[in-house]
């Protein structure tokens, strides 16, 4: 029954040159406890375990995120790509490596290619160098550029930008001309999101004057007026594809859909499914938070900080939470193959939500265009 449900692999790399001030993510700063060769062997430890309960399953994507994975080598990159080829069967894989300006080098990029990364997404954030420097990023505004043609001459041609609006002190023209520059490159996808203040973080403390929400909703409806007139199609809340290629992110898509996924390195996360006399049982489990935690754990056997088993309530609820991102939202055949559960349980956790707002029948369930701007207000009513 599980090999009716995808399998993603997710490789979190928790170092940065820099922690950005508004960034809550598990990232530290590179310093004397970065250990690449520890780190890679404590990851192929932990990706054996877990392909003790997930063999004969193919991968359809793996991600590197973080941090910033681009401060690994190729070398390192292309131990554990060629190791999870080892265990698992590959199909179709999507390859992501997140990349941050500041760290690009040609030849390292061309390794990275060679390695198996098919898909960059660049941390670009902004294009305007008074606002990369407000948010702490370490790449100026040429970086910025050049990092595009960059990935392009090391062989690249499926690259995501990531773009933030809603930044201190920006105007509308401001985050217009962001999105604009962006779409004159043609890649094939453009992550788009409101910068948020998260706790834990310096910004949390020492919050900077952000726009007023009136010009923050005008920010974000021009800018997907632009997306759209330069044929990116929004297919998720902060997500856009564009037409020409149709190569919408399949690792994000498997999450949205409430796919399975394992997660290794320190702090990551993975969603697991196995089967127990016909029925699906659901499993959270997390690693050790603190790299060199993590490493001495896990080259004991122990990479496993916690796990927990989803009620059906939390698996009802988690699937929506996921697939109400999509505008399209998702199948019910996927709802029953995914979660093992039935429609009446479907049915019964959106009652009262209104109808102008989400649509459910027997083949799918999503929001209407009014509910998909207003998600929160749907989620908090869900049962």
């Amino acid at each position: 029954m599980t090999n009716n449900i995808p399998l993603s692999l997710y490789v979190h790399i928790p170092w940065c040159v820099k922690k950005c001030p508004y960034c809550d993510f598990n990232s530290h700063e590179k310093n004397t406890s970065f250990d690449e060769k520890k780190y890679v062997q404590a990851l192929l430890i932990d990706l054996n375990n877990e392909y003790e309960n997930q063999q004969n399953r193919t991968l359809s994507s793996i991600f590197f995120g973080g941090g910033t994975p681009s401060l690994f080598s190729a070398e390192a990159i292309h131990q554990i790509i060629e190791h999870a080829q080892k265990l698992f069967r590959f199909s179709d894989i999507e390859i992501t490596l997140e990349a941050n300006p500041g760290t690009f080098e040609q030849e390292k990029f061309n390794g990275f290619r060679q390695a198996g990364v098919n898909r960059l997404s660049i941390g670009i954030q902004s294009f305007n160098q008074t606002h990369l420097e407000q948010l702490g990023r370490i790449h100026d505004d040429h970086q910025a550029l050049n990092a595009i043609d960059t990935a392009r001459e090391s062989g690249f041609d499926n690259i995501n930008l990531d773009l933030m609006f809603g930044l201190p002190q920006q105007t509308v023209e401001q985050a217009l001309a962001d999105i604009i520059t962006a779409c004159n490159f043609d890649v094939p996808h453009i992550s788009h999101y409101q910068l948020t203040i998260e706790e834990n973080t310096y910004f949390h403390k020492h919050t900077p004057i952000l726009p007023e929400n009136d010009l923050i909703w005008e920010m974000q409806t021009q800018c997907q007026n632009i997306l759209s007139d330069n044929k990116y199609q929004q297919y998720e809340i902060s997500a856009y594809a564009n037409t020409e290629y149709n190569l919408p992110s399949q690792h994000n898509v498997n999450y949205w859909n409430f796919g399975d996924y394992i997660g290794i390195g320190a702090g990551a996360h993975g969603k697991l499914s196995s089967t127990s006399k016909d029925n699906l049982k659901i499993m959270r489990r997390w690693k050790h938070r603190q790299p060199q935690q993590y490493i001495e754990k896990t080259l004991k056997g122990n990479a496993v900080s916690g796990e927990q088993t989803l009620t059906e309530q939390d698996i009802v609820f988690e699937f929506l939470l996921n697939a109400l991102r999509l505008k399209d939202g998702s199948s019910t055949t996927t709802f029953k193959n995914h979660t093992g559960l039935g429609f009446d349980l479907l049915k019964q956790a959106v009652k009262n939500i209104d109808p102008s707002l989400l649509v459910l029948d027997k083949n799918k369930i999503r929001t209407t265009d009014k509910g998909f701007l207003f998600l929160n207000d749907i989620l908090e009513n869900l049962l």
